[in-house]
């Protein structure tokens, strides 16, 4: 099987660098999967993991809180504001997040911004899903 190279960056810095066989990544639209030699496409992200299926039959999950995913023949670029590999998740942070998240949400007060809560919240539960191979 062909493989592509794939590379996930942060405004942090790189997160992943490696020859994979498939990438699965959940867009805005839908869930997607690419394999080398796919046609060049750019499609935003949702919040999601990103699975990295190798060659061997393993695969590497990451947990992005959105951005972008650049597909060409021969090269898959995702830029995202944050993106963790499974392994790297603290899985304390990620649950006192979603408990201040859902905090937040339950407070009926005016200075609240409800959509920032929101995504705090789906950013947490998806580090939490993703860190326990719940996707």
């Amino acid at each position: 099987m062909k493989t592509v190279q794939v590379n996930i960056v942060t405004p942090d810095g790189p997160v992943y660098d490696s020859e994979v066989a498939m990438v699965i990544a959940k867009t805005v639209s839908g869930e997607i999967g690419v394999l080398a030699g796919h046609i060049p496409m750019v499609a935003p992200l949702a919040i999601g993991a990103v699975t990295l299926k190798k060659e061997d039959g393993s695969q590497e999950i990451v947990a992005v809180s959105g951005g972008f995913i650049e597909v060409r023949p021969d090269q898959i670029s995702i830029l995202a504001p944050s993106a963790e590999l499974a392994a790297n998740i603290d899985l304390a942070r990620a649950k006192e997040a979603m408990a201040r998240a859902e905090q937040r949400l339950q407070m009926k007060q005016d200075d609240i911004d409800f959509q920032r809560a929101e995504l705090a919240l789906k950013r947490a539960i998806n580090r939490i899903s993703v860190h326990e191979g719940n996707m």
